[in-house]
């Protein structure tokens, strides 16, 4: 089909696009509307060598995937329970934090997802002072040059992670134009051994129509 047979099947069955669009981009936001939100707070944690040493920084590289591993346990979890007085247990604690460590910036990333922001905030928290502590019970035999010294950075702050209503709502927009774009194309396929004017004889059989028979009946 050529430009025009396209720009025709759009004026006439376009409708059909806009209208699935419509009801899947509304679909998506009545979708987000129902879910529980979910926030996500980080807490950043620095460690760095007591002294610039080529060598110190690589040898820290090669651990902080085993000190993320060590703080990733429901032990951990439940330090950080019994610290804040959570009603939780530590299996189900340990499903809400992930923790992600950064080598190039030398930093361990604390995620914890939750229904409340504070609470969110406040166990993010936590697990980066229990960190500090630990760090610090490490360092106490080392020699101060030999060291690997530990901050937070900045107080953790609670973000909305899910849901996301614009990208729902765009997602559900392109599947209705999807959706209507493959009903147009049934349509036109069903429609297309149907001949209804004169105009259809001479596109598909590529003639020109001399004259056609009234209907008698």
């Amino acid at each position: 089909m050529n430009l025009t047979e396209y720009v025709r099947i759009f004026v006439r069955r376009g409708w059909i696009i806009l209208l699935a669009a419509v009801l899947t981009a509304g679909s998506g936001y009545i979708f987000s509307k129902l879910q529980t939100p979910v926030f996500r707070s980080t807490q950043k944690i620095l460690v760095k060598p007591a002294r610039i040493d080529f060598g110190l920084t690589q040898s820290l590289k090669q651990v902080m995937d085993s000190w993320a591993t060590r703080i990733d346990t429901e032990l951990r979890a439940k330090e950080v329970i019994d610290a804040l007085k959570l009603d939780m247990t530590p299996g189900a604690l340990h499903e809400l934090v992930h923790i992600t460590p950064d080598l190039n910036n030398l930093q361990l990333n604390v995620d914890v997802d939750s229904t409340r922001p504070d609470q969110a905030n406040r166990i993010a928290s936590e697990y980066g002072s229990q960190f500090i502590q630990w760090r610090n019970q490490e360092n106490q035999p080392t020699r101060l040059e030999d060291r690997i010294n530990a901050e937070l950075l900045d107080a953790p702050q609670a973000s909305l992670l899910r849901p996301n209503t614009k990208i729902n709502v765009i997602a559900g927009a392109l599947l209705g134009v999807l959706v209507g774009g493959v009903i147009i194309f049934a349509l036109e396929f069903l429609d297309s051994n149907i001949v209804r004017s004169a105009k259809d004889v001479e596109r598909y059989l590529q003639l020109s129509v001399l004259g056609n028979l009234p209907d008698t009946q």
